[in-house]
């Protein structure tokens, strides 16, 4: 059974990847870090850098933010994440 947070979405309330022209992460670019994957946030849309990438920008934003769901930003890929329940929904 999916947790609340995912349970709540779909594709049409996601923020999706077609409003960002570029992919890029917000806080890499700031630090002149480099990323390895892109995530979105749910909540806000701010595109971060994931887990498998040095500063992990999403996980730290969602402990910073409390904003609990991310979507993969690779093409490609349709799925979402929900840190504190650590599961994955696939749409």
């Amino acid at each position: 059974m999916l947790c609340q947070h995912l349970n709540g979405l779909t594709l049409e309330n996601l923020i999706p990847k077609a409003n960002y022209p570029t992919f890029r992460c917000e806080e890499c670019l700031l630090i002149n870090g480099r990323w390895v994957h892109l995530r979105i946030c749910q909540t806000c849309g701010k595109m971060l850098c994931c887990d498998s990438s040095e500063h992990q920008h999403a996980r730290y934003h969602y402990e910073e933010t409390g904003h609990a769901v991310v979507s993969s930003a690779e093409l490609g890929e349709d799925w979402l994440w929900c840190y504190p329940d650590e599961q994955q929904k696939v749409y």
